[in-house]
C-alpha cells in the first residue's frame, strides 16, 4: 500500500501563510512520511545576547515546534488542525550566527488523536546538535475506528 505524503510544494505554501514561519523566515528542505527538515538562516535581531553574540532560545524553540508540526503533517499525509501539548526542549551548546540552523524531525507514534515527534537541531554538523527536543501533538484527524455522522 502506498502511504500518503505531504507535498513539499503545499508544505512551502503552508509555511508562507503562518505569520510567525513568515516572519522568522524558516525554509522547507525537504518533507518526508517519515520526517520533515527546514533550515532558518540566522539574521542579527535574533540576538537574545548580543554581548557574546548569542542567539535567543526562543527561535531554536520556534524553529522545533514548527518542523515537529510540519512531521506530523508529514506522518498524517495532510495539513490538519494540531495543537502542541508539550515541548522538551534540551539546549546542549549556544547558537552563534552566521551558520544556519537546520532542523530535522519526525513524528514517532501517530495514534487517533496525538502524535510524538522528535528532533534535532544543528549548524554544520548533524553530529553535534545545539538543541534536541520531544514533542507531542493534538491533531484533528478522525480515527478510524470512529463512526462517522
Amino acid at each position: 500500500m502506498n502511504e500518503p505524503t505531504l507535498p513539499l510544494a503545499l508544505a512551502q505554501r503552508f509555511a508562507t501563510l503562518v505569520p510567525h514561519m513568515r516572519e522568522l523566515g524558516l525554509r522547507l528542505l525537504r518533507v518526508e512520511r517519515e520526517f520533515a527538515e527546514a533550515a532558518l538562516p540566522l539574521r542579527p535581531e535574533f540576538l537574545g545576547d548580543r554581548e557574546r553574540g548569542l542567539v535567543h532560545t526562543g527561535v531554536v524553540t520556534s524553529l522545533i515546534d514548527s518542523v515537529c508540526g510540519f512531521a506530523v503533517h508529514a506522518r498524517i499525509g495532510g495539513l490538519v488542525t494540531i495543537a502542541t501539548l508539550d515541548l522538551r526542549v534540551d539546549y546542549l551548546r549556544p547558537v552563534r550566527p552566521p551558520q544556519a540552523l537546520i532542523c530535522r524531525a519526525e513524528c514517532y507514534r501517530l495514534t487517533a488523536r496525538i502524535a510524538f515527534a522528535r528532533a534535532a537541531v544543528w549548524q554544520e554538523d548533524p553530529g553535534a546538535p545545539v538543541a534536541t527536543s520531544l514533542a507531542t501533538f493534538m491533531h484533528a484527524t478522525r480515527s478510524m475506528h470512529e463512526e462517522t455522522p
